[in-house]
């Protein structure tokens, strides 16, 4: 399997991350351990759609036209990884707690725990560093 392959399948999987966040947290039962700010899901969900858009238009178009050049490529990867870092945000709302007035863990119906979570966003984190070593040595 070739480099490009890998990207373009990191990148259909980085898309489903960030649409699924979108609908797991989505309501007001969010599963976790401590509540988040509504601001991290909204900032991980329109900066992976914009990371999403830029980055097929990277992969995608020329290299000499508008949409491939370098400012657009640098948008993309620095998207991305706002993208991961809102990410991990996310995932602190299952950080262990202790102490007597500590919150149960709330479940939901996708998981009993931080599973699934943890899958995706450390997962997005390597897709975003192949991304960022695929556009530096332009593997892509």
């Amino acid at each position: 399997m070739s480099f490009p392959v890998v990207v373009w399948i990191l990148t259909a999987l980085a898309a489903v991350v960030v649409v699924l966040t979108r609908l797991r947290l989505s309501g007001e039962g969010a599963a976790g351990r401590f509540s988040i700010s509504r601001r991290v899901p909204m900032a991980h969900f329109v900066s992976g759609l914009v990371a999403l858009v830029l980055w097929v238009g990277v992969l995608l178009a020329p290299e000499d036209s508008a949409l491939g050049g370098p400012l657009v490529g640098i948008a993309a990867i620095a998207s991305w990884w706002v993208t991961a870092i809102c990410g991990l945000l996310i995932l602190a709302r299952w950080l262990p707690a202790r102490g007597r007035h500590v919150p149960e863990a709330a479940g939901d119906g996708w998981s009993d725990g931080p599973g699934l979570s943890l899958l995706a966003h450390l997962g997005m984190v390597v897709g975003v560093l192949v991304f960022t070593y695929a556009y530096l040595t332009a593997a892509v």
